[in-house]
């Protein structure tokens, strides 16, 4: 609930009205009075600089500069939407004028913005809340299991991450106290979700990217493609150095291996079990691009399991050398892994416990 695009729920308003399987939505859906807002203006003027030079391969969807106008206290909120629209409007303009100096190319209407964002106000008015009383509330009823879905990897957090190449928030655990306002008290289980092999979208160091035949069949059997831009995924081993460095930010209970089946063609799989720089294991996670890149990785290498597993739902079920495979992950991570995922349907699933 951290960020609200007001774009966004005018589509989603104006499409459920036609869509089915989508019924109650407005009695589900609830807005953060604190969310802060991502403008057009944010989202021309991240396409403005991802054009010039020291691009980083951005969405172009107007969150890192959201962010940068957070951190200056500049931007403004859903409170400020819903609330003296005079008030919003005047900030606005101030907004709209630091965008300005900073991008003197940059496209903004402001009387038609305002126009448009008045509409959007009355809209979502029924739907904003005071989420920290909110939750709070929920967190008391007992009845309730709350569930909080993290939307990007740790190696994309904007601290922990592999920095410049991230995003503009936190991604990791800390998100769910700092974004919905949860004390951290009241985290139980955690779960990490990991493929059995590792992808990334766009520029960066990537050790453990395969580059050859092999990355290409990952991409293709994985259809590996980004979400919100397409853009084909890197592909390469599954990356337990990064993998046991999140679980010492994360803390997690347990682990989820996602698209295991997608493996099942391979004569071997390896795993990236150590970095090596400049002849010398590291004992921690490169905090630079620079050692990254230069780093060798040390591989775990086991059989193939040459079989489907897509129908299989449970650890006796699957061949020996993926249950090794899995067991592996455990072994070098330290966490138990509590589910597989062996295929694109809801039940395929593994419970090992």
């Amino acid at each position: 609930m951290l960020w609200f695009n007001a774009v966004f729920l005018w589509y989603f308003v104006e499409k459920s009205r036609t869509m089915t399987g989508v019924t109650d939505w407005n009695q589900r859906l609830v807005i953060s009075d604190r969310a802060h807002l991502v403008f057009d203006l944010h989202q021309e003027s991240d396409r403005l600089k991802e054009s010039g030079r020291g691009r980083l391969g951005t969405t172009k969807k107007g969150i890192g500069p959201a962010y940068a106008s957070k951190a200056q206290r500049l931007n403004l909120r859903v409170c400020d939407l819903i609330g003296d629209f005079a008030a919003f409007s005047e900030k606005f303009k101030n907004l709209a004028s630091h965008f300005r100096r900073l991008f003197p190319n940059l496209d903004v209407n402001i009387d038609e913005e305002l126009i448009k964002y008045k509409g959007f106000a009355e809209k979502i008015r029924p739907l904003v809340k005071d989420t920290v009383v909110y939750m709070h509330e929920a967190l008391q009823n007992p009845k309730l299991n709350i569930v909080v879905e993290g939307a990007n990897a740790l190696m994309l957090d904007i601290d922990f991450g592999t920095y410049p190449f991230v995003t503009s928030s936190s991604c990791s655990i800390g998100a769910v106290c700092t974004g919905l306002g949860i004390p951290p008290q009241a985290i139980g289980e955690i779960y990490g979700v990991t493929k059995a092999y590792t992808t990334r979208v766009g520029i960066g160091a990537f050790p453990t990217e395969l580059k050859d035949e092999l990355g290409d069949r990952l991409q293709k059997v994985g259809h590996e493609y980004g979400v919100t831009t397409g853009r084909p995924r890197r592909c390469g081993w599954l990356d337990l150095i990064m993998l046991k460095y999140s679980y010492m930010i994360n803390g997690f209970t347990s682990i989820a291996i996602a698209k295991l089946d997608v493996l099942d063609d391979f004569d071997e799989v390896k795993l990236g079990v150590a970095y090596l720089h400049n002849g010398r294991k590291l004992t921690s996670y490169p905090a630079t691009q620079e050692v990254l890149h230069e780093v060798k990785v040390e591989y775990l290498t086991l059989p193939g399991w040459k079989t489907s597993i897509k129908h299989c739902r449970t650890m006796d079920q699957l061949p020996k050398n993926a249950q090794n495979y899995v067991r592996k992950i455990e072994e070098v991570v330290d966490v138990p892994v509590r589910w597989v995922g062996v295929g694109q349907s809801r039940d395929a699933m593994v419970n090992v416990f």
